[in-house]
This record gives C-alpha cells, structure tokens and sequence, in this order.
C-alpha cells in the first residue's frame, strides 16, 4: 500500500520540487528526507505544511483516494458523469455545485469543474463554460499537464468558434498546439483532435488555403502515429475544408472515411454529430441528395437528444429545413427552422444565424417577401456582431441576391455594399464625392 513518505514524494517530484523547495522556512531539509523514506511519521502540523507547498491537502497526504472526502466528492463527481452521458447537463450540474472542491486535491478539483464546463456548454451557456475553462486552461498550462491542456484548449476553441470570437479561439487552439509538439505529443488522439478543431476557426476566418495545407499535415501526422479515432477526426475536419472549397465529393469521401475510423456502430456525440455533417454535404452535392441526407439525421437524433448540446439538436433541425426546401416543402421547412431558434434562444451562435438563413429561405419560398428580408437581415446582423465576417458577407450576397432577381435593384446594392464591406472591401471614392447620389442617402439612412 502506499504509505504518507510515497505520496509525499510523489507529489514532490510531479511538481519538480527538491526537498529543500518543500522544507521550505517552516521544516527541514533533512524531516522531509525522513517522511519520504518512511523513518518518520509526521505530525498533522507538519504534513499541513507539506501539503500547502505541494498544492494538495492534509487528507490526500494522509490516506490518498481513500480519504472521506476525495471518496465523497469523487463519487459525486461520478454520478455528474452519468448525468451527463444520461442527458441531464442540469443534474451534473447541480451536483458539482454541491461539492465543496475547496478540500480535495488540485487534480481532482480540476476534473470536477472541467465537468461542470462540459455540463454548461450542454445546456447552451457557453459563456459561463468559457469562464470556467479560461482558468483551467491556465492552470493546465502552468504545471505542464499539456494531454489535459488540450483537452481544455479543444473546448474553447470549439466555444469560441460557436460564440463568434474566431480571434481567440485561433490563439488559444495554436498556443496549446505548440506547447504539445513541443512536448513530444504530435500523433496522440488530444494534439489531433485539437488541430482538427481548429481547422474550423481557420475556414470560418476565411483562411482556406491555410486550412487546406494545416488539414494535409494533420492527414500525414494522422496516418504516421493516429490511432483510428485521432485518424478519423482529422477526416472529419479535413471534409470541412475541402468542403468549403467546393469538393463534396472529396468531402464526402473524407467523411465516409471518418465514419469508418471512429466506429459506424457507437452511439456517442461525436459519430452523431459527423452524421449530422454528413447530411450537410449530401444536401450540398450535384445534384443534392436531400432524402439520405435525412436518413443520415434520423440516425444523429436518437444519440444527440441524449449525449448532445442545445447546438447539436438544432443542427439536426437546421439540416431538416434544408432537405424539406430541396424536396419541395417550404412550410416543413420553416417548422424546422423555427424549433431550431426555439432551441438556441437569442444569443448570437453561429447555428442560429445559419437557423435564420434556412428560414429565410423557406419564407421566401413561401413568397413572404418582407417576412424574409426581415430574418435575413437578422441573420447577417448577428454575424456581423460576431466577427463571423465571411459568413455575415455570404449572407448579405445571398440577400443582394434575392433582391435583384425580384427586380429590388435599390434593396439589392445596399445588400452587395454589405457583403463587400463585412468581406474587407471599402469604397475609395471620397465620401464628398458622393453627396447628393440618392443610392449613398439611402445607404446611410440605413445604416
């Protein structure tokens, strides 16, 4: 059994400490050698004083994981696990809550809060889960647990995407990139599944030849050292930028490769939510595939309302919408849409912009002219405010469009002077030079 001198001596040397460094003022060098050898049983005073300078307790010092409350907390800290795989972010929730983390261990205080993190940003707060992992992130990063700094790094750079901040969701996902190769990590399952998600910050940014190279350095990395599930979540993330290009079809290959790395038989989030994608390329091909696209999402619903974000579930409707316009159902389609926003509230996210062009789409099919301008609108407003400038320039495009083929050709430019602004174009004509012109009133009235 391991005695107080081994853990003792073991927390010691995880924090690189000699045992001068923790006798620090208040014990001796020559004590701390005689705990750790077992010669000398310590006093609770004495050991309190250990533990303080090796960031641990008294208790794990004294019993380890059988101590009553690490035993207490880490059992709760289970059943949060449970809630979570059950689909109840709530109770996990509630449950890390309840814990007083301020008498356990440092290693296990972190895996209750990051829990809590992923229970948050199940629920759709991905604010408060961002404020959650922004400290752990620094914690994880200070002591050199670079395979848990990933995993933190993973989920904010994820959030961050979704939230609209694509500047530090780049920063984040790079700096913790380069600190796992730098550790040696290149090729585990974290250092892929990091440079995989943060693929999408660089296609979201714009950045697709840059995206186009990172995701063919990942495939090789992938091939060399991956194992099937690292290798598959470089193919997911590689379909992603090539479908950005255009390439559905060598997007769908990547796809189906995924699938068949990480395991077309698990039920688990992250083989549903490549289902969902799936379907968002079947319904992108030539010619679009809407009926397998909603096979694909009939198959992501079971798995996603238990294991999935508020984000997942109202993909699946987003998608939904879309198949219904391709098979000639706009009403379907704005049903769909609509539970999708009724999901996602009315925060800015990425996926309730994308909610909002789909129900565009299906009120201007249902020929509600300005009900449509209206969402559109709506939709690039947000992205705008997002910094989600690419997409917000599609959508101001795809409504310029719109306008012009009914013939709106004044609604139209000002819908074209927005795409090309939000894309980085400025007019060079000196503002002077364009007093007068009723196009320039109108455009500013409207802004």
């Amino acid at each position: 059994m391991t005695t107080i001198g081994e853990r003792v001596r073991e927390a010691r040397q995880e924090k690189g400490l000699t045992q001068t460094d923790l006798a620090g003022d208040s014990l001796s060098p020559s004590y701390v050698s005689l705990i750790e050898s077992g010669r000398r049983t310590p006093t609770d005073k004495a050991l309190n004083a250990i533990a303080g300078h090796l960031g641990t307790t008294l208790e794990y010092l004294k019993f380890g994981d059988d101590g009553p409350n690490e035993s207490r907390v880490r059992l709760e800290l289970d059943y949060a696990r449970l809630s979570l795989a059950d689909g109840d972010p709530a109770a996990a929730e509630h449950r890390i809550d309840d814990l007083d983390l301020g008498v356990v261990t440092g290693q296990l205080r972190y895996e209750a809060l990051f829990v809590k993190a992923q229970a948050l940003e199940m629920a759709g707060d991905i604010e408060s889960s961002i404020g959650i992992l922004e400290p752990l992130y620094v914690d994880r990063e200070a002591i050199g647990d670079y395979l848990e700094l990933a995993k933190v790094a993973t989920n904010l750079v994820v959030s961050y995407l979704e939230s609209g901040d694509l500047i530090r969701s780049v920063d984040v996902g790079e700096r913790a990139l380069t600190a796992l190769e730098g550790a040696g990590l290149a090729g585990s399952d974290e250092h892929l599944r990091l440079g995989s998600a943060l693929l999408w910050s660089y296609v979201e940014r714009g950045d697709l030849l840059y995206a186009t190279q990172q995701a063919s350095e990942l495939i090789r990395v992938a091939e060399e050292l991956g194992s099937p599930r690292g290798r598959g979540s470089v193919y997911w993330n590689a379909a992603v930028v090539v479908g950005e290009r255009r390439d559905y079809d060598r997007a769908k290959q990547h796809t189906q490769r995924a699938l068949a790395l990480m395991g077309e038989g698990d039920a688990d989030r992250d083989v549903s939510r490549l289902r969902v994608h799936y379907a968002w390329l079947l319904l992108r091909s030539d010619p679009p595939q809407p009926q397998a696209a909603l096979d694909q999402l009939d198959r992501a619903e079971g798995p996603l309302s238990v294991l999935g974000a508020v984000g997942d579930r109202a993909a699946i409707e987003t998608e939904r919408a879309r198949a219904q316009m391709l098979l000639g159902s706009p009403t379907a389609a704005v049903d769909h849409a609509k539970v999708a926003l009724a999901l996602l509230g009315d925060l800015p996210r990425l996926e309730t912009a994308n909610a909002l062009v789909v129900l565009g789409d299906a009120l201007m099919a249902r020929n509600e002219v300005e009900a449509a301008a209206e969402v559109y609108e709506r939709a690039a407003s947000m992205l705008g405010m997002m910094s989600a400038t690419r997409q917000s320039a599609q959508v101001w495009r795809d409504l310029g469009d719109r306008y012009l083929f009914r013939g709106q050709t004044d609604q139209a430019a000002l819908a074209f002077d927005h795409a090309l602004r939000e894309a980085g174009v400025r007019s060079t004509i000196p503002t002077e030079a364009m007093l007068g012109n009723p196009l320039h009133e109108n455009r500013s009235a409207d802004l």
